[in-house]
């Protein structure tokens, strides 16, 4: 039989049961209200001008991870459109080409022709540019063109596409182009100017491959007449010494070591005259490189779009490159 509990004990049975378990829960609550009132609380211009931090840094795959962040948390904030056009630009600086395409797609696809989806078609095409894929870049391009709002951006994309076609090699296409930028914009691109340079295409240093084969009749006179002259004596000496030979053993009746020794000469010959051929095509392309190098130096006007960092409107400005 169980004896009655005196009032000591029956109060020591309510502060082992009840008390003591709130107390310790309060104590165990404490930290978790300190550390909700000192949460910190996310705001959509901060977070922007966080992530513009890390792109004006160079840090570009930071950069990224918190403008997808801002627009994550804050997909109606103004700054979304911004922060989708510098993810694709941050995928470009850092040379991950194709997903800076997949970025400004997103941008195009989002937000239609507003201005950074206009940005987006020409940061497509520089993307597709940098990936030597030219085709694509001139499509880009033209889809620009066809749903630009206003002439301004079909010139843009007119004088893009010259340099895309430059890029190529395709000096008429290019002209073509140029010719296609209407005459109120011809001096913010001056194409006056390019225009001139661009004549002196017409006498770049080139070299004929026809011509380059036929006198490699005769080994190295190709390569020399390709200004290659380190090749041209090494054509000249090992196929001049493969038919020395070649004569030598047929003379002393050497028959089977003859023609061992001509089949040799009869590749090397072949491939002299192949290498000639390549060698002019190699020195009219340095040659249009060059050039083409001195174009983008002198003269090639870009178009910049910037957006001040209080939110304020697009400015859409011209600047040389020299």
């Amino acid at each position: 039989m169980v004896g009655v509990r005196g009032p000591g004990q029956l109060w020591r049975c309510l502060v082992a049961r009840f008390f003591f378990p709130a107390v310790m829960l309060s104590l165990w609550c404490l930290p978790l209200s300190a550390a909700a009132g000192s949460a910190i609380v996310l705001h959509p211009e901060q977070q922007f001008e966080f992530a513009e931090d890390y792109f004006d840094r160079g840090e570009y795959y930071r950069a990224i991870g918190e403008y997808e962040r801002l627009i994550h948390f804050f997909p109606g904030d103004e700054r979304v459109e911004i922060a989708r056009y510098k993810i694709g630009l941050s995928y470009l600086k850092g040379e991950r080409y194709q997903e800076a395409i997949e970025a400004f797609q997103d941008v195009i696809d989002t937000h239609g022709t507003s201005p950074f989806a206009i940005k987006a078609y020409l940061g497509i095409s520089d993307a597709n540019v940098r990936l030597k894929r030219y085709d694509e870049a001139l499509l880009t391009l033209q889809d620009l063109i066809a749903v630009a709002p206003d002439q301004d951006i079909k010139d843009e994309g007119y004088y893009q596409c010259g340099w895309v076609y430059l890029e190529k090699g395709w000096w008429e296409e290019a002209r073509g182009c140029f010719n296609n930028v209407s005459s109120g914009n011809r001096n913010k691109y001056r194409l006056r100017q390019l225009t001139e340079d661009l004549e002196k295409e017409k006498v770049l240093g080139h070299k004929d491959p026809t011509a380059a084969g036929m006198l490699a009749i005769i080994p190295g006179a190709g390569h020399l007449y390709c200004e290659r002259y380190r090749e041209a004596f090494i054509s000249f000496l090992v196929n001049g010494a493969l038919i020395f030979a070649t004569y030598e053993a047929f003379d002393h009746d050497q028959n089977v070591l003859g023609g061992v020794i001509g089949l040799v000469e009869v590749g090397f010959y072949s491939g002299n005259i192949y290498s000639a051929v390549s060698s002019a095509h190699k020195f009219n392309r340095d040659e249009e490189n060059r050039f083409l190098n001195y174009l983008k130096e002198h003269a090639r006007v870009n178009l910049s779009l910037e957006r001040p960092r209080d939110g304020g409107a697009v400015l859409i400005s011209c600047r040389v490159v020299f």
